[in-house]
């Protein structure tokens, strides 16, 4: 069905884009499906990612329960996500410069491959935490080169008036995998163990990288590169913090990230030590945040459009700290549910809005690098939340490190929120 739209300024960028406008319908929440190329990606990477969640799952319970070291959890996430800060801003630039696909295929594939090290590492019986990191090192690197391609791509598979629908799809089939993965993978370790997680995410990969080679693309044009590789990161990097808007935006994601995204990390924690459930109890909650964020998703693709940006991200940002303080009081394992419930709607209005106002307002052959800067933030808010979080659990105790995490979330809206009020009144005299 035809999709009535408006032009609207781009406020950095100075290019007009063009937003659905008219009766909304839940009919118009999966719009962006009729690409064919983003057919092929969502369906792609709803298995992959199943698979994906069931590995962390695994990972995360199989780590504590060899090390029973709550500051394992968090380092060992911590060295898995590390290795993007340092490549992410390189793998932004490529993406600017190379085919996104052939990128996304590689990393795919290297993904593919670590998984199958952890299966056959577990089997085997030599998998201890030494392995665990250095393969979560590996697989961080590849992540680093994978997340700007992937960011970047979305908006090649479909257009830049469905980019808000594409990228809240694309949060929907993360958080669909969050509900269903690590509910499976709770099963799974208690029926056939961890080992099997990790070889069920190996396998999910054929179905993304299917989805990739099977698509239909314009031949790709290769581009002149006038400046050296490192300069023209850099160039990214600069551009990024030279535009206010952008910067606030990123800082913003950053705060978020590493106080509040944590919470994951010390889940497994949580859930055995204060709320006395096993693996099957730790996957419910995990699945739990993610039925929020799916919800969320579905939510922003239908009505995002109809709320502003300013919105949606704070508003998600103050809904999810509110519920992650509630959640850190819970002792009741279904209040707790319902807290983390919340928590992931909140996290995902957040995360689902930010991807798109960056995508958005920035010109398209900066869009790769911008996404490698945001990744960059991403490849820093895990590590550095992971060791914060884990930390100040093993120091305070897990609640306490939860509740610490919603307060500085919440303040660090509300710093935002003024900053942002501060420009407008600067721009208006």
């Amino acid at each position: 069905m035809a999709t009535e739209t408006a032009r609207v300024p781009e406020d950095i960028s100075g290019r007009p884009r063009r937003l659905p406008v008219g009766e909304v319908s839940w009919r118009q929440t999966f719009r962006a499906l009729r690409y064919r190329n983003y057919r092929l990606f969502f369906w792609g990477q709803l298995v992959s990612l199943i698979g994906t969640w069931m590995q962390q799952t695994a990972m995360s319970w199989f780590v504590y329960e060899i090390t029973n070291s709550k500051f394992l959890l968090g380092a060992v996430a911590a060295v898995g996500s590390a290795p993007m800060m340092l490549f992410s801003a390189w793998g932004g630039s490529l993406a600017d410069l190379y085919p996104k696909r052939s990128i996304l295929v590689a990393t795919q594939t290297a993904q593919m491959i670590c998984a199958f090290l952890l299966a056959a590492g577990v089997w085997a019986g030599f998998a201890n935490a030494t392995f665990i990191v250095i393969i979560a090192a590996l697989n961080g690197v590849a992540m680093g080169f994978d997340m700007p391609a992937r960011q970047a791509f979305t908006v090649e598979m479909t257009s830049r008036e469905d980019l808000l629908n594409a990228i809240s799809l694309n949060s929907s089939v993360v958080n669909g995998a969050r509900v269903i993965g690590p509910s499976l993978a709770g099963l799974m370790i208690g029926a056939v163990g961890v080992a099997a997680c990790f070889l069920f995410n190996a396998l999910s990969f054929v179905a993304v990288i299917a989805g990739l080679l099977m698509m239909s693309l314009p031949r790709a044009e290769r581009k002149v590169n006038i400046v050296s590789p490192a300069e023209h990161a850099w160039n990214g990097i600069v551009y990024s913090f030279q535009h206010p808007r952008v910067r606030t935006i990123l800082l913003l994601f950053l705060a978020v990230g590493v106080f509040g995204w944590s919470y994951m990390v010390v889940m497994p924690a949580f859930a055995r030590d204060v709320l006395g459930r096993g693996a099957d109890g730790f996957g419910i909650l995990m699945s739990a945040s993610g039925t929020g964020a799916l919800i969320g998703a579905l939510v922003v693709a239908t009505f995002g459009h109809r709320i502003t940006p300013r919105k949606l991200a704070l508003g998600g940002v103050w809904v999810f700290s509110a519920a992650l303080l509630a959640f850190s009081f819970a002792r009741n394992f279904y209040v707790a549910l319902g807290f983390l419930f919340v928590a992931g709607f909140g996290m995902l209005l957040f995360f689902s809005t930010t991807n798109t106002v960056l995508q958005t307002i920035v010109p398209d052959d900066m869009r790769g690098r911008v996404m490698g800067v945001w990744s960059l933030m991403f490849g820093a808010m895990i590590p550095l939340g992971s060791l914060e979080a884990g930390a100040v659990a093993n120091w305070f105790g897990t609640p306490i490190a939860l509740a610490i995490g919603a307060v500085v979330c919440a303040m660090s809206g509300l710093v935002a929120l003024l900053v942002i009020r501060r420009r407008e009144t600067q721009i208006e005299r």
